[in-house]
């Protein structure tokens, strides 16, 4: 299988500040508490706390973990929100920013670790290097990432003249969606965007594009759109839409395209030592906000066989993993 450099985004530095110097409480159990609408049981949560078990914190010994912030509607994030601070958790494990939102509504005090798309544009933060308040995190510049997998679906597609974007509005701005707008217009393309603000609002979204005569679908940066991801997966089938998707994990399942960072390596490699650097005593606002630097294209060719589409032999060829038969 032919690999390709990894590249790096506008010198994002995924490099995890050193961790000596500063040690857990001897008998010290410590609380993190979660927002998430994925399960508890998500490959990239095993992988959170597996990091956390060679970095001296072990999930029912030293460290609780609570539960409750796992699996839940957007509705939900605010009460449990409120719970956790009234739990006094040590720090907020935020996935997304309607997480994040919450739980800098809920505490100005906790430590607050997100993973969202665009931390800055967000408002969450001050600055990557210096964040200030009480948030830090990963912020993975979805936008940028939107765009180079519209001209990746471009490519995978050839001929295309008409495609769509299925967007959370809750993640991507107006403006960012016009500019991918104009971005496909200027190559011959026409891009119609798709909003969706709930679940059940993904497959008549994605009905609506095929309705409008869009033959391959951008399914831009969202943890909703993530966490809903098989009622994407089921909708293009029906309709034998090529798709992109924002993780490779997510060709790796059935999607047909995936281009980005890793989030299991997110959590695993990035997310976890940062939130062992504020357990361990250091100031969220002393933490900068990473960002990733390693990115990868995974191409799912039995997907594409599913759907009758065949991938052009140039793009297969540049793909860092292939999912074959």
């Amino acid at each position: 299988m032919r690999r390709r450099a990894f590249i790096s985004l506008l010198g994002g530095a995924a490099v995890a500040w050193p961790l000596a110097g500063h040690t857990q409480e001897p008998g010290r159990v410590y609380r993190i508490g979660s927002l998430h609408q994925s399960p508890a049981d998500a490959p990239q949560h095993l992988a959170f706390i597996a990091e956390l078990h060679t970095l001296g914190f072990l999930d029912g010994q030293n460290l609780t973990l609570d539960r409750r912030g796992y699996g839940l509607p957007v509705e939900r994030f605010a009460e449990v929100a409120q719970d956790h601070v009234k739990a006094q958790v040590d720090v907020i494990l935020c996935g997304g920013e309607a997480a994040a939102r919450a739980a800098q509504a809920a505490t100005q005090t906790i430590p607050l670790v997100v993973l969202v798309d665009d931390a800055i544009r967000a408002g969450l933060v001050r600055s990557l290097a210096k964040p200030g308040g009480n948030t830090t995190g990963v912020s993975i510049l979805a936008s940028e990432l939107d765009g180079k997998r519209q001209d990746i679906l471009i490519e995978a597609v050839p001929g295309l003249r008409h495609m769509a974007a299925l967007v959370d509005p809750g993640s991507t701005t107006a403006v960012q969606a016009q500019a991918l707008v104009q971005s496909a217009g200027a190559r011959g393309v026409e891009l119609s965007v798709h909003q969706v603000t709930k679940p059940e609002e993904i497959a008549p979204a994605i009905d609506a594009a095929k309705g409008s005569g869009a033959t391959a679908l951008n399914v831009l940066a969202s943890a909703l759109l993530f966490n809903n991801r098989k009622i994407i997966f089921e909708r293009v089938a029906t309709w034998r839409l090529p798709a992109i998707y924002q993780w490779p994990e997510i060709a790796e399942d059935e999607g047909l395209l995936g281009y980005g960072p890793r989030i299991i390596q997110i959590y695993r490699d990035l997310v976890s030592r940062q939130v062992v650097k504020i357990l361990r005593g250091i100031k969220p606002a002393d933490i900068p906000v990473e960002q990733p630097t390693r990115f990868e294209l995974v191409i799912n060719l039995k997907a594409a066989q599913a759907i009758g589409h065949e991938v052009p032999a140039g793009l297969v060829l540049r793909a860092d993993k292939l999912i074959e038969g």
